[in-house]
């Protein structure tokens, strides 16, 4: 196996070696999310066994496969390269060689550039087989306490302030439990931002998953941001966010702050009893929609 640790090869009652890796396959291999001890013996077989792997970071995957004992060619893929890569990667695939995609930390494909080499080899032709294996938004959302029946995964918010304050105010509506990832020179603006476009919901906030250090605060979005008021965030959060009550026809779950007292006051409210009403429907502090009314 390439160096790797000796494993006996595994046979079906009709002689076929399992867990054979084929030509011309893109594997997708999760790989461990902080502790080492999650790769699957699939995974590491496959990360064995195939002619090349395509790495977010070939340093990091050099790291995990001098761990494993195994020595592969790597050529790297990540977002500013996905496009000429890809194509090459898939010419490798089409003339019958195999490769393993691996991210980081997790699953690939996943708010990833994979989803790119994925949709290119579907377009191409090409088989694409899944290893699974860790996954922090999963593993996260199983934590939090909060209801797991129904999710949606929003990934990393944007980082534009008029495109990111939308897609808030769209997603306050949403019933299903939201979950997001987060850097922690962002988490405070974030959880400040969600308070605003959600209300004080409660809020699971998960980092260093798998490791040592593995923490989880449940709490609600007001008492988070008094907590890191105090507290500097550290390592890479995955939040997850308790899902909005079902509605009532309520008039303004489409609008924004801004649109939800324009609307009382073309109803005959003067604004500050505008802003009052639009603070009680939303849940939130009145002072949190005056600060975004005096801003426009």
């Amino acid at each position: 196996m390439s160096g790797a640790r000796d494993r006996d090869v595994m046979y079906d009652k009709n002689g076929r070696e399992k867990n054979k890796i084929e030509q011309g396959v893109l594997y997708l291999v999760a790989t461990p999310i902080g502790n080492l001890s999650d790769l699957s013996e699939r995974a590491i077989k496959v990360l064995s066994e195939v002619d090349f792997i395509a790495a977010e970071d070939t340093r990091n995957t050099a790291k995990l496969l001098s761990y494993l004992g195994v020595s592969k060619p790597m050529v790297s893929y990540y977002q500013h390269n996905r496009t000429e890569r890809g194509e090459v990667i898939c010419e490798r695939l089409k003339a019958g060689e195999s490769c393993a995609l691996v991210t980081d930390a997790g699953t690939p494909a996943i708010s990833d550039p994979g989803e790119d080499l994925v949709r290119l080899c579907a377009e191409n032709g090409i088989r694409v087989t899944f290893i699974p294996g860790a996954c922090a938004a999963i593993a996260a959302l199983a934590l939090s306490g909060l209801f797991t029946g129904r999710f949606a995964f929003e990934g990393f918010v944007s980082g534009a302030k008029g495109e990111r304050k939308k897609r808030l105010n769209e997603l306050a509506s949403e019933e299903r439990t939201l979950i997001f990832y987060e850097a922690p020179h962002h988490l405070i603006n974030t959880l400040n931002d969600f308070y605003l476009a959600f209300g004080n919901r409660k809020i699971a906030l998960c980092r260093e998953l798998t490791k040592l250090n593995e923490e989880i605060i449940r709490t609600t979005l007001s008492e988070a941001i008094e907590y890191y008021k105090t507290n500097s965030p550290r390592g890479e959060y995955v939040l997850v966010v308790e899902g909005g009550e079902k509605q009532k026809d309520d008039f303004w779950v489409s609008l924004t702050p801004i649109q939800h007292v324009e609307h009382y006051i073309k109803n005959g409210m003067d604004k500050s009893s505008a802003i009052k009403a639009a603070a009680k429907d939303r849940g939130v502090p009145k002072n949190e929609i005056y600060k975004e009314v005096i801003k426009q």
